[in-house]
């Protein structure tokens, strides 16, 4: 409207009329060419239908009933569909429908980034991209400026779209797997279906709709997925191997105090975080040491409560600079020990699974159980919590939630829990116990799910004796339990006494 303006400041009282037919010519000419694009972004928005068979944790052995659930993406280059990893997570079914076109497409999982909450569908039919136009991917809208979310949410068949503010951009624990990254919030309400589709400005993607994660006490909030986090899953997408965010295997706490800085050697305009925990076999092993200070990492400086800038307006936490990281990528480091300042290069490397006694949530896995004497035993992880449902903060054994904030080492990775008593003559005694964390086997520490089973495979003692951090034991009599294997197999239904592939190599 800009040209607009312009002829209306030249209108005057001689030329009203020529001056008018100019001016609605130009808004006619504009007024024309926003449908058309419009249009071109209905179109490359998908619905994408699944049906999902996730597994029951509580007993590994069986699928939880298959659910029928929908959601959103949009039509990018290569003939891909861009959307949320938790829309086809655990699917056994993904079909893909176009805009204002009744038949469904079977569609297939590409790729898929289940910390980005990202995952990319493919339609192997021939035709079924060539009369959509993919969407380029646009940058990061400044704060307060206007976007629109399109999508099918539930309740309808047609195309919704919905407009709203670009509110805050920061790092956000992302609802599907728990990773912590960078999310962009809008105030417009995000429904269940809109999941996956794309957030819009100037005709490019500029977010991806993602599932809201403050627990359902925000009213008319919506999060989305970053372009920077976009670019990165597509660039990781192109061999078709899953690296994920770099990890380099430290943890930090803030430094706000000044009491603190001064006692680490920081000068008063010095600022940065505090190194606490140093993982073996880590990037930062051998390197960083417990007590430095990290400073700065490439050119982002660190404040003291743990923020780089971005830009003038837009503040995130410093582990945004590691993620814009891809594997095998050097990232500069510049730390202060005992005043002394220094900077180093780390390799940037996949994330270790031990770096958390308690793993995060696995997805299209298969799960680990072993059962022994009646009694079954599984690793502690994210799936098992969450298996207490939506309110699993408040609903899960304390003891379980408690490992979610301890360390794992070489001599304990994993905790291994007696989730449940499958009473039998052989475990009389013990019918009521259950999430339960086994400590020790015969004595000896449990150090993961591996070796704790295959304990229990090569025992030859006449007893098993599992033991938990305050001493109780809970003894199982050998010979008793390979007697009983089988009649307790049948009588509860269950296909093996172990997960398959437990004992692989």
């Amino acid at each position: 409207m800009h040209n607009s303006k312009n002829v209306s400041k030249r209108c005057t009282s001689g030329v009203y009329r020529s001056c008018l037919a100019m001016l609605l010519l130009t808004c006619s000419t504009l007024g024309l060419a926003q449908p058309s694009q419009i249009r071109d972004i209905e179109d490359s928005v998908i619905k994408i239908y699944t049906t999902q068979a996730a597994p029951d944790y509580f007993t590994p052995w069986r699928l939880l009933t298959p659910r029928q659930s929908s959601g959103s993406g949009a039509v990018i280059i290569g003939n891909q569909i861009l959307t949320n990893a938790h829309v086809v997570a655990n699917a056994s079914y993904v079909q893909a429908q176009k805009h204002n076109d009744a038949r469904r497409y079977q569609a297939r999982v590409s790729f898929i980034s289940h910390e980005a909450d990202l995952a990319l569908i493919t339609v192997d039919e021939a035709g079924f991209f060539s009369d959509l136009k993919p969407l380029a991917i646009g940058n990061l809208p400044d704060p307060l400026q206007e976007v629109s979310v399109y999508g099918y949410p539930m309740g309808g068949k047609s195309l919704s779209i919905t407009k709203g503010i670009l509110s805050r951009v920061e790092q956000q624990v992302y609802a599907h797997a728990g990773a912590y990254l960078l999310a962009g919030q809008i105030d417009a309400a995000i429904n269940p279906g809109n999941s996956g589709g794309p957030v819009i400005v100037d005709q490019q993607i500029v977010g991806v709709v993602m599932q809201a994660n403050s627990g359902g006490r925000a009213e008319n909030l919506g999060y989305f997925v970053p372009p920077s986090i976009i670019r990165h899953v597509l660039v990781d997408s192109e061999d078709g191997v899953r690296d994920g965010f770099p990890d380099l295997g430290f943890r930090t706490q803030t430094l706000d105090s000044p009491s603190a800085k001064a006692a680490y050697g920081l000068d008063k305009d010095q600022d940065g975080v505090l190194v606490i925990k140093v993982f073996e076999g880590s990037p930062a092993e051998g390197i960083l040491q417990e007590n430095d200070v990290i400073l700065q990492i490439d050119d982002f400086k660190i404040a003291d409560d743990g923020t780089i800038k971005l830009s003038e307006d837009l503040l995130t936490d410093y582990k945004h600079a590691i993620d814009l990281h891809h594997i095998n990528e050097s990232i500069a480091i510049t730390y202060s020990r005992h005043g002394e300042k220094a900077t180093i290069s780390l390799l940037a490397e996949r994330g270790m699974d031990s770096y958390s006694l308690v793993a995060g949530e696995q997805f299209d896995m298969v799960p680990e159980y072993y059962i022994y004497g009646g009694i079954l035993f599984v690793p502690l992880n994210m799936n098992l919590i969450k298996r207490w449902g939506n309110d699993w903060g408040r609903t899960a054994p304390v003891s379980l939630l408690q490992a979610r904030s301890e360390w794992s080492s070489p001599e304990q990775r994993e905790l291994v829990v007696a989730l449940q008593v499958l009473a039998a003559d052989v475990n009389l005694g013990y019918h009521d116990w259950r999430n339960w964390v086994v400590e020790r086997i015969n004595g000896e520490p449990v150090r993961d799910f591996t070796q704790f089973s295959q304990a229990l495979k090569n025992n030859t003692l006449e007893n098993v004796v599992f033991e938990n951090k305050n001493g109780y034991q809970l003894v199982i009599n050998h010979e008793t339990a390979l007697a009983s294997e089988a009649r307790i197999l049948s009588q509860y239904r269950i296909p093996a006494t172990h997960s398959a592939g437990l004992f692989e190599d």
